[in-house]
């Protein structure tokens, strides 16, 4: 040992060997920074997976009332993540109380998309249960030393009482840049907001992890607030390869956790399902195919539903406003379902215009001025923008449909309030400013409605 030490020692001492030695300890650090960084080159910071957690994201996933989803992501070296949750409290002491969830871990590859870097990252899962009725809970989530801040959410309550949600049609197009301020303005209008629907198109590349992170960074904290109801576009199908059919996003799945109807196809879980809110039955539809198979789900959830209002949202327009646009089988098949069962709103997206317009009710010998069955509604947030078929909107007179608002060229966000009988619909710009508005006013008892616009 003595005589090991010795050589080393001289070893040490030679400057030609330490000069060797210095050359090959600093090509096996690049070596290893390169090695690791590779997967990284071309992202932005705010792309690129750690341990932190990010890209958290609140779902309804159960009763609202009681229970709440939520999703993040991480890098690969995470195989194991916890949520915890508590009441939320005056102070800090509320941690001492909080319930620790193991969470669910999976395996995402981002290289199933040619465009994306081959990149391994974990997304986890968990699903609070158990929770208390109209009550602010605080949570959090992580492991070990990486931990999200603190989030709070407010469950539903279990009866019927006021509320508020918000609702963007597409977003789409350079979301960064131009849609974070539309969700920001959003949120600055209506912070309570208890959820938020996305009419789907919330992507323009639905495998693209870079616009996924986009839309993530726009709206920051807010998804991890607002608990997200998300529709499928048509932007969110798309070839992973030159090769391959079309698919839904492979993000859509691991990053949202979402309700399954096991009634559906498989090709239909997490895109098509149902949620009641406060005696308010949020329907989710995948306008993208299937109709059929759909049409029936329809049929099921509205004729055994007694909830006091009735809201369906999809991609497609029932009635498009933009030129060489027709969901022919929306207005054929499910709009007499609509009208029926008493659907009191349906949210649309898809044509880059704004229109909103209601189906009256007609009588030849009662005035029944006022008297209408369902408000249609088709917006835009994205900077995306297309310009108004007016002759095609006359020509949804003959199905019934009186337009009462067009708009085109603003992006826009909406605000949609149940206060008792009433429920009141707001659409803003992104500057903040009321655009359009209406009332439906509803006797529960009968089921008769009518609608007053507020702007003109």
């Amino acid at each position: 040992m003595m005589i090991e030490f010795k050589f080393l020692n001289k070893f040490m001492k030679n400057p030609l060997y330490n000069l060797l030695f210095f050359v090959f300890f600093c090509f096996y650090l690049n070596a290893q920074n390169h090695s690791h960084s590779h997967k990284h080159d071309g992202l932005h910071h705010w792309e690129i997976p750690s341990k932190d957690p990010d890209r958290i994201i609140l779902t309804f996933n159960g009763d609202p009332s009681t229970k709440r989803a939520v999703t993040w992501r991480t890098d690969s070296s995470v195989k194991k993540a916890e949520a915890q949750i508590a009441v939320a409290g005056l102070n800090s002491r509320f941690t001492k109380e909080a319930t620790t969830y193991t969470a669910s871990t999976e395996e995402f590859d981002l290289g199933l998309y040619k465009a994306n870097n081959s990149l391994i990252v974990n997304y986890h899962s968990v699903v609070f249960e158990d929770l208390k009725p109209n009550t602010l809970y605080a949570y959090r989530v992580g492991y070990d030393k990486n931990w999200s801040e603190w989030i709070q959410f407010k469950t539903a309550n279990n009866s019927y009482s006021p509320t508020q949600f918000v609702y963007f049609g597409d977003a789409q197009n350079d979301i960064l840049s131009h849609w974070s301020r539309v969700i920001r303005m959003a949120y600055q209008t209506a912070p309570n907001a208890a959820f938020v629907i996305h009419a789907g198109d919330l992507v323009d590349t639905a495998h693209k992890d870079y616009e996924w992170a986009q839309w993530f960074k726009a709206g920051g904290f807010i998804h991890s607030q607002w608990t997200a109801i998300p529709v499928v576009g048509n932007h969110e199908f798309q070839r992973t390869d030159d090769s391959s059919p079309r698919r839904l996003s492979i993000q859509w799945r691991p990053q949202f956790s979402l309700p399954v109807e096991q009634s559906l196809d498989s090709k239909l879980h997490e895109t098509v399902y149902s949620v009641e809110y406060q005696d308010i039955l949020i329907i989710v539809l995948n306008s993208t195919g299937q109709l059929e198979k759909q049409t029936e789900y329809i049929k099921d959830k509205l004729s055994n539903s007694n909830a006091k209002w009735k809201i369906v949202t999809n991609h497609h327009s029932v009635f498009s406003p933009a030129e060489g646009r027709d969901f022919e089988y929306a207005r054929r098949v499910w709009k007499p379902l609509f009208d029926k069962y008493g659907v009191d709103l349906v949210l649309n997206g898809h044509d880059h215009t704004y229109a909103r317009g209601h189906i009256p009710v007609k009588s030849p010998n009662i005035n029944q001025e006022g008297n209408f069955k369902t408000l249609y509604v088709t917006s835009v947030s994205g900077p995306k923008q297309y310009k108004v078929d007016r002759e095609q909107m006359k020509n949804y007179e003959t199905d019934g449909y009186k337009n009462d608002k067009l708009g085109e060229q603003t992006q826009f966000f909406q605000v949609i309030s149940v206060e008792n009988d009433k429920l009141i619909y707001s659409a803003y710009t992104t500057l903040g400013t009321l655009y359009d508005s209406a009332i439906i006013t509803k006797d529960f008892s009968t089921g008769k409605k009518t609608i007053s616009n507020e702007i003109k």
